[in-house]
């Protein structure tokens, strides 16, 4: 028997993958006759995505998981996600935790915890079915672009990366089914996609196909009315020039994600990184070449163990000459179970507080002269939400191509529309546009 309907309040720490999977469970929740809710506090069921990345994101997803419980103690809370999988008990003693579900019994998620029979196919044509083919229910639209999840699952033995161990081996899904999902959101309002997994560059060699990434961005730039398209994250080896060539179609948004780590090549042989400072040179000139107006971001990770002052030297010097929109930068976090945990020449707390200070000092600078660049030119922004008013109109906040965040004032209602804004200055956080 179904359970009755009931408020559900979704939330995640960490990666764009894991708002995927939130974003995926509210659609699932809400074709059932679930209301989604817009805080804990008004919950009958807390769902809360977690991330294990670092013991910073471990300590964030128990902080969620204990303020839920503080803000609404009747409700029941389900907890998932990487955090859930390497530490269940640990999850399942908190206060007012019901549930907890590990990352392989996510997919099933919604049946497991609403009590509906747990299907053996695939879940978004079932939600289809149930919407008619119509568009989302009023009230689940919770934003103007849609992460879509292709794919879960590491292959990769980097010697930091506890994700490997958590989400397991890589599963691609199929193609035809990522390609209906896309045009059901796209039928609901949307007006970006963004294709998201935890190793997306494999996408569908574990179907047999080594091109799949290729294919799959092809596909939907073919089979659907996508307005605009983004990748997230992509491992440096896993992508050719030719894969470049996709860009000609200007729907694909020129922001390349590629995560580096660090930029010295013993750092990089230490963290059993497949890529070298030179190779990936190469592969950013020829991204270069192929699209114009490429935005550039990365992650890298000071402190690696063994990481002395001169490799921290050239690995910051060397970010610096790629020239990147902006860094994520994480103080190195050993994770349990990982080749890097056990390494000797740990680095001391103080000198990583340090060295990440330093490259956020760096990111800081990319990003001004990045927003610089844009100064006096004309991009099309995808504007999401007003954030208050002036006498001269709203206040709207958005996303140009080339992913830059974006403010303007405008008396026109410009929530999920895509309009041609000339930037006008930079700002700490944004950069001021005028819509024309």
């Amino acid at each position: 028997m179904t359970a009755s309907p009931r408020r559900v309040y979704l939330n995640f720490v960490g990666c764009r993958l894991n708002e995927a999977e939130i974003e995926r469970m509210a659609r699932q929740f809400a074709a059932r006759g679930d209301s989604i809710a817009g805080s804990a506090s008004e919950a009958d069921l807390v769902v809360i995505n977690t991330c294990a990345v670092t013991s910073g994101a471990e300590r964030k997803s128990r902080q969620m998981v204990l303020q839920a419980g503080r803000m609404n103690p009747e409700a029941r809370i389900v907890v998932t996600g990487c955090y859930a999988q390497l530490e269940p008990e640990a999850l399942a003693r908190l206060p007012h935790v019901d549930q907890v579900i590990s990352n392989f019994d996510k997919d099933n998620l919604v049946p497991l915890v609403a009590g509906d029979p747990v299907p053996e196919y695939e879940q978004e044509p079932l939600v289809r079915e149930a919407w008619g083919g119509r568009i989302l229910p009023p009230g689940t639209l919770r934003h103007t672009r849609a992460f879509v999840k292709a794919q879960d699952g590491c292959d990769n033995h980097c010697a930091f990366c506890v994700t490997r161990l958590v989400r397991g081996a890589g599963r691609s899904r199929p193609l035809e089914i990522l390609v209906d999902e896309i045009n059901l959101l796209l039928g609901s309002g949307y007006q970006e996609i963004v294709l998201t997994g935890v190793h997306l560059g494999s996408y569908g060699r574990d179907l047999g196909d080594p091109h799949g990434l290729f294919h799959l961005v092809r596909a939907i730039l073919e089979r659907t009315a996508v307005p605009r398209l983004r990748l997230s994250s992509l491992e440096p080896w896993d992508l050719t020039p030719a894969f470049f060539d996709l860009w000609r179609d200007p729907r694909l948004c020129p922001h390349l994600h590629l995560p580096l780590q660090a930029g010295c090549d013993a750092t990089l042989r230490r963290m059993v990184r497949r890529t070298t400072r030179d190779s990936f040179a190469a592969l950013v000139e020829a991204a270069r070449v192929r699209i114009p107006d490429l935005a550039l971001t990365t992650d890298i990770i000071v402190g690696f163990p063994g990481e002395t002052d001169a490799e921290f030297e050239e690995s910051r010097r060397y970010v610096e000459s790629i020239g990147f929109a902006r860094l994520h930068v994480f103080p190195y976090s050993a994770r349990p179970g990982t080749a890097a945990a056990r390494m000797p020449g740990q680095v001391a707390e103080a000198v990583k507080r340090g060295r990440s200070a330093e490259m956020l000092a760096l990111s800081e600078r990319l990003w001004r002269g990045f927003q610089a660049a844009h100064v006096g030119r004309t991009f099309d922004v995808l504007w999401e939400s007003a954030h208050g008013a002036t006498p001269d109109g709203w206040v709207w906040s958005g996303l140009t191509e080339t992913s830059l965040r974006v403010v303007a004032t405008s008396r026109e209602h410009l929530a999920n529309t895509i309009t041609p804004a000339r930037i006008i200055g930079v700002g700490e956080e944004a950069a001021r546009a005028i819509p024309i």
